[in-house]
Protein backbone atom coordinates (compact mmCIF):
# COMPACT_ATOMS: atom_id res chain seq x y z
CA UNK A 1 0.00 0.00 0.00
CA UNK A 2 1.10 3.57 0.31
CA UNK A 3 2.55 5.47 3.12
CA UNK A 4 -0.28 5.44 5.49
CA UNK A 5 -1.62 1.80 4.29
CA UNK A 6 -0.49 -1.65 4.15
CA UNK A 7 -0.39 -3.40 0.75
CA UNK A 8 -0.27 -6.97 1.23
CA UNK A 9 3.53 -7.96 2.38
CA UNK A 10 6.18 -9.36 -0.54
CA UNK A 11 7.24 -12.11 1.65
CA UNK A 12 5.35 -15.38 2.15
CA UNK A 13 3.06 -15.90 4.68
CA UNK A 14 3.82 -18.27 7.42
CA UNK A 15 0.63 -21.34 8.10
CA UNK A 16 0.04 -19.03 11.57
CA UNK A 17 -0.25 -15.87 9.79
CA UNK A 18 -2.57 -17.18 7.27
CA UNK A 19 -5.27 -18.52 9.37
CA UNK A 20 -4.48 -15.45 12.42
CA UNK A 21 -4.82 -12.25 10.03
CA UNK A 22 -7.14 -13.41 7.14
CA UNK A 23 -8.62 -9.88 5.93
CA UNK A 24 -12.17 -9.27 5.50
CA UNK A 25 -13.20 -8.40 1.71
CA UNK A 26 -13.88 -4.77 2.75
CA UNK A 27 -10.42 -4.76 4.22
CA UNK A 28 -8.80 -5.92 0.59
CA UNK A 29 -10.52 -3.80 -1.48
CA UNK A 30 -10.03 -0.83 0.50
CA UNK A 31 -7.70 1.70 -0.57
CA UNK A 32 -7.14 4.70 1.95
CA UNK A 33 -4.24 6.35 2.27
CA UNK A 34 -2.43 5.13 -1.10
CA UNK A 35 -2.06 7.44 -4.33
CA UNK A 36 -3.19 6.50 -7.52
CA UNK A 37 -2.00 8.64 -11.22
CA UNK A 38 -4.74 8.40 -13.55
CA UNK A 39 -3.79 9.32 -16.90
CA UNK A 40 -6.03 10.37 -19.33
CA UNK A 41 -8.28 10.99 -16.02
CA UNK A 42 -10.86 13.52 -18.22
CA UNK A 43 -11.58 10.96 -21.04
CA UNK A 44 -14.98 9.04 -21.74
CA UNK A 45 -13.23 6.10 -19.42
CA UNK A 46 -10.44 7.83 -18.03
CA UNK A 47 -13.33 9.69 -15.47
CA UNK A 48 -15.04 6.70 -13.95
CA UNK A 49 -11.64 5.27 -13.17
CA UNK A 50 -10.74 7.53 -11.14
CA UNK A 51 -13.91 8.01 -9.55
CA UNK A 52 -13.61 4.81 -8.98
CA UNK A 53 -10.20 4.80 -7.43
CA UNK A 54 -10.96 8.05 -5.09
CA UNK A 55 -14.38 6.26 -3.59
CA UNK A 56 -12.57 3.36 -2.71
CA UNK A 57 -10.04 5.47 -0.87
CA UNK A 58 -7.55 6.70 -2.97
CA UNK A 59 -5.56 9.86 -3.22
CA UNK A 60 -5.74 10.59 -7.10
CA UNK A 61 -3.68 12.61 -9.46
CA UNK A 62 -5.93 13.35 -11.88
CA UNK A 63 -3.20 12.81 -15.08
CA UNK A 64 -4.56 15.07 -18.65
CA UNK A 65 -2.67 16.55 -21.59
CA UNK A 66 -4.57 19.56 -20.10
CA UNK A 67 -3.73 20.71 -17.06
CA UNK A 68 -7.26 22.48 -16.61
CA UNK A 69 -9.12 19.53 -17.54
CA UNK A 70 -6.93 17.91 -14.93
CA UNK A 71 -8.19 20.18 -12.34
CA UNK A 72 -11.70 19.55 -13.22
CA UNK A 73 -11.96 15.78 -12.70
CA UNK A 74 -9.28 16.44 -9.27
CA UNK A 75 -12.12 18.74 -8.00
CA UNK A 76 -14.61 16.32 -8.71
CA UNK A 77 -13.86 13.63 -6.95
CA UNK A 78 -14.85 12.38 -3.77
CA UNK A 79 -13.89 9.27 -1.37
CA UNK A 80 -12.18 9.74 2.05
CA UNK A 81 -9.78 12.17 0.01
CA UNK A 82 -12.36 14.19 -1.14
CA UNK A 83 -10.43 17.58 -0.90
CA UNK A 84 -6.78 16.34 -1.59
CA UNK A 85 -7.02 15.00 -4.79
CA UNK A 86 -4.74 16.39 -7.78
CA UNK A 87 -4.09 17.37 -10.83
CA UNK A 88 -0.65 16.88 -13.35
CA UNK A 89 -0.20 17.94 -17.01
CA UNK A 90 1.22 14.67 -18.36
CA UNK A 91 1.59 13.08 -22.11
CA UNK A 92 2.92 9.87 -22.10
CA UNK A 93 3.98 10.21 -26.07
CA UNK A 94 6.62 12.62 -24.73
CA UNK A 95 9.22 11.30 -22.39
CA UNK A 96 10.33 14.29 -20.56
CA UNK A 97 6.67 15.45 -19.97
CA UNK A 98 7.01 12.13 -18.19
CA UNK A 99 9.70 12.28 -16.38
CA UNK A 100 7.95 15.93 -14.84
CA UNK A 101 4.52 14.66 -14.10
CA UNK A 102 5.99 11.92 -11.94
CA UNK A 103 8.93 14.12 -10.24
CA UNK A 104 6.15 16.48 -9.68
CA UNK A 105 3.49 13.50 -8.29
CA UNK A 106 6.22 12.39 -5.98
CA UNK A 107 7.26 15.96 -4.74
CA UNK A 108 3.37 16.61 -4.07
CA UNK A 109 1.99 13.61 -2.75
CA UNK A 110 4.96 11.71 -1.71
CA UNK A 111 5.30 8.64 -4.18
CA UNK A 112 2.45 6.39 -6.62
CA UNK A 113 0.96 2.78 -5.40
CA UNK A 114 -1.20 2.54 -7.98
CA UNK A 115 -0.73 3.50 -11.60
CA UNK A 116 -3.26 3.27 -14.52
CA UNK A 117 -1.59 4.10 -17.33
CA UNK A 118 -5.08 5.23 -19.59
CA UNK A 119 -3.47 7.89 -21.45
CA UNK A 120 -4.01 7.49 -25.59
CA UNK A 121 -2.99 9.28 -28.79
CA UNK A 122 -5.44 8.66 -31.19
CA UNK A 123 -5.83 7.62 -35.20
CA UNK A 124 -8.50 7.83 -37.29
CA UNK A 125 -6.90 5.96 -40.73
CA UNK A 126 -7.61 2.49 -41.43
CA UNK A 127 -5.62 -0.38 -42.90
CA UNK A 128 -6.33 1.48 -46.41
CA UNK A 129 -4.64 4.82 -45.47
CA UNK A 130 -2.85 4.84 -42.37
CA UNK A 131 1.29 5.69 -43.38
CA UNK A 132 4.06 3.86 -42.19
CA UNK A 133 4.35 6.96 -40.27
CA UNK A 134 1.39 7.34 -38.55
CA UNK A 135 0.78 3.77 -37.69
CA UNK A 136 4.53 4.00 -36.14
CA UNK A 137 3.25 6.97 -34.34
CA UNK A 138 0.35 4.90 -32.75
CA UNK A 139 2.54 1.82 -31.87
CA UNK A 140 4.75 4.88 -29.22
CA UNK A 141 1.53 5.07 -27.48
CA UNK A 142 3.04 1.72 -26.01
CA UNK A 143 6.57 2.96 -25.63
CA UNK A 144 4.68 5.91 -23.57
CA UNK A 145 3.02 3.51 -21.29
CA UNK A 146 6.30 1.61 -20.67
CA UNK A 147 8.44 4.49 -20.06
CA UNK A 148 6.04 5.36 -17.22
CA UNK A 149 5.46 2.36 -16.02
CA UNK A 150 9.21 1.69 -15.27
CA UNK A 151 9.28 5.33 -13.62
CA UNK A 152 7.20 4.27 -11.24
CA UNK A 153 8.40 0.91 -10.64
CA UNK A 154 12.02 2.47 -9.97
CA UNK A 155 10.55 5.30 -7.67
CA UNK A 156 8.54 2.26 -5.71
CA UNK A 157 11.25 -0.15 -5.72
CA UNK A 158 13.71 2.77 -4.32
CA UNK A 159 11.12 3.62 -1.48
CA UNK A 160 11.16 0.08 -0.67
CA UNK A 161 7.54 -0.35 -1.18
CA UNK A 162 5.47 -2.34 -3.81
CA UNK A 163 2.96 -0.88 -6.74
CA UNK A 164 0.11 -1.75 -8.98
CA UNK A 165 0.46 -1.31 -12.04
CA UNK A 166 -2.51 -1.63 -14.45
CA UNK A 167 -2.25 -0.75 -18.37
CA UNK A 168 -5.11 -0.25 -20.43
CA UNK A 169 -5.92 -2.91 -23.30
CA UNK A 170 -8.81 -3.41 -25.50
CA UNK A 171 -10.86 -6.50 -26.52
CA UNK A 172 -9.12 -5.52 -29.69
CA UNK A 173 -5.66 -6.60 -28.14
CA UNK A 174 -7.26 -9.95 -27.98
CA UNK A 175 -9.47 -10.39 -31.32
CA UNK A 176 -10.08 -9.05 -34.57
CA UNK A 177 -12.70 -6.24 -35.45
CA UNK A 178 -16.12 -7.26 -37.43
CA UNK A 179 -15.33 -5.89 -41.02
CA UNK A 180 -19.22 -5.65 -41.47
CA UNK A 181 -19.47 -3.67 -38.46
CA UNK A 182 -17.69 -1.16 -40.10
CA UNK A 183 -17.83 -1.27 -43.98
CA UNK A 184 -20.44 1.58 -45.44
CA UNK A 185 -20.19 3.96 -42.37
CA UNK A 186 -16.42 5.04 -41.92
CA UNK A 187 -13.07 3.74 -41.62
CA UNK A 188 -12.54 0.55 -40.41
CA UNK A 189 -10.72 -0.15 -36.79
CA UNK A 190 -7.52 0.93 -37.53
CA UNK A 191 -5.17 -1.74 -37.71
CA UNK A 192 -2.30 0.50 -35.75
CA UNK A 193 -4.73 0.62 -32.44
CA UNK A 194 -5.44 -3.43 -33.06
CA UNK A 195 -1.26 -4.07 -33.33
CA UNK A 196 -0.75 -1.34 -30.37
CA UNK A 197 -3.13 -2.93 -28.38
CA UNK A 198 -1.75 -6.06 -28.41
CA UNK A 199 1.74 -5.04 -27.53
CA UNK A 200 0.07 -3.58 -24.43
CA UNK A 201 -1.35 -7.34 -23.06
CA UNK A 202 2.19 -8.43 -24.17
CA UNK A 203 4.11 -5.73 -22.29
CA UNK A 204 2.08 -6.68 -19.28
CA UNK A 205 2.88 -10.52 -19.54
CA UNK A 206 6.90 -9.48 -19.95
CA UNK A 207 7.05 -6.55 -16.94
CA UNK A 208 5.31 -8.76 -14.54
CA UNK A 209 7.69 -11.75 -14.75
CA UNK A 210 10.36 -9.49 -14.45
CA UNK A 211 8.92 -7.35 -11.32
CA UNK A 212 7.45 -9.29 -9.52
CA UNK A 213 10.55 -10.02 -7.22
CA UNK A 214 10.39 -6.00 -6.67
CA UNK A 215 6.85 -6.35 -5.25
CA UNK A 216 5.62 -4.78 -8.42
CA UNK A 217 2.33 -6.18 -9.80
CA UNK A 218 1.51 -5.36 -13.60
CA UNK A 219 -1.45 -6.15 -15.05
CA UNK A 220 -4.07 -5.04 -17.75
CA UNK A 221 -7.60 -4.11 -18.03
CA UNK A 222 -9.19 -4.60 -21.35
CA UNK A 223 -12.10 -2.95 -21.94
CA UNK A 224 -14.51 -4.45 -24.99
CA UNK A 225 -17.60 -1.96 -26.62
CA UNK A 226 -17.84 1.20 -24.82
CA UNK A 227 -18.47 3.37 -27.20
CA UNK A 228 -18.77 7.46 -26.25
CA UNK A 229 -21.63 9.21 -27.19
CA UNK A 230 -20.05 10.87 -30.01
CA UNK A 231 -20.14 7.52 -31.81
CA UNK A 232 -22.57 7.03 -34.72
CA UNK A 233 -25.48 5.72 -33.89
CA UNK A 234 -25.72 2.71 -36.72
CA UNK A 235 -22.17 1.73 -36.17
CA UNK A 236 -23.60 0.92 -32.37
CA UNK A 237 -26.65 -0.54 -33.70
CA UNK A 238 -24.28 -3.11 -35.42
CA UNK A 239 -21.76 -3.41 -32.55
CA UNK A 240 -24.80 -4.31 -30.11
CA UNK A 241 -25.06 -7.36 -32.89
CA UNK A 242 -22.26 -8.69 -32.08
CA UNK A 243 -22.31 -8.67 -28.07
CA UNK A 244 -23.84 -11.71 -26.33
CA UNK A 245 -24.92 -9.06 -24.06
CA UNK A 246 -26.41 -7.28 -26.59
CA UNK A 247 -25.50 -3.84 -25.87
CA UNK A 248 -23.03 -1.51 -25.19
CA UNK A 249 -20.75 -1.46 -21.76
CA UNK A 250 -20.94 2.12 -19.56
CA UNK A 251 -18.04 3.08 -17.89
CA UNK A 252 -19.25 2.65 -14.44
CA UNK A 253 -19.17 -1.35 -15.43
CA UNK A 254 -15.09 -0.89 -15.48
CA UNK A 255 -14.87 0.41 -12.05
CA UNK A 256 -15.12 -2.30 -9.77
CA UNK A 257 -12.27 -4.39 -12.17
CA UNK A 258 -9.86 -0.97 -11.88
CA UNK A 259 -10.80 -1.54 -7.86
CA UNK A 260 -9.68 -5.27 -7.93
CA UNK A 261 -6.68 -4.73 -9.60
CA UNK A 262 -5.27 -2.07 -8.02
CA UNK A 263 -6.24 -3.36 -4.30
CA UNK A 264 -4.82 -6.24 -2.32
CA UNK A 265 -8.34 -8.14 -3.56
CA UNK A 266 -5.63 -9.18 -6.32
CA UNK A 267 -2.89 -9.43 -4.11
CA UNK A 268 -1.96 -12.47 -6.19
CA UNK A 269 -2.71 -11.59 -9.68
CA UNK A 270 0.17 -10.23 -11.78
CA UNK A 271 0.10 -10.73 -15.59
CA UNK A 272 -2.94 -11.12 -16.03
CA UNK A 273 -5.22 -9.34 -18.94
CA UNK A 274 -9.29 -8.45 -17.30
CA UNK A 275 -11.55 -7.98 -20.61
CA UNK A 276 -15.05 -6.43 -19.31
CA UNK A 277 -16.49 -6.80 -22.76
CA UNK A 278 -19.77 -8.56 -22.21
CA UNK A 279 -18.88 -11.86 -23.58
CA UNK A 280 -17.16 -10.44 -26.87
CA UNK A 281 -14.12 -11.96 -26.59
CA UNK A 282 -16.12 -15.45 -25.19
CA UNK A 283 -18.19 -15.96 -29.02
Amino acid sequence: MGRSGSMMPHKKPTLCEQSESEPTVQQLFDLTGRVALVTGASGYLGGSLARALAEAGCRVVAGSRQRLRGDAVAAGLGGKAAGTHLAVEIDHMDESSVERAVLDVHQRAGGIDVLVDNGHEALGEDWRTATPEQFTRQLANATGYFSLARHVRNHAVARSMPASIILMGSMYGSVGSYPDAYEGLGPASPAAYHALKGAVVQLTRHLAVYWASDGIRVNCLSPGPFPSPKASPDLVSRLEKKSPVGRMGRPFELKGAIVYLASDASSYVTGQNLLVDGGWTAW
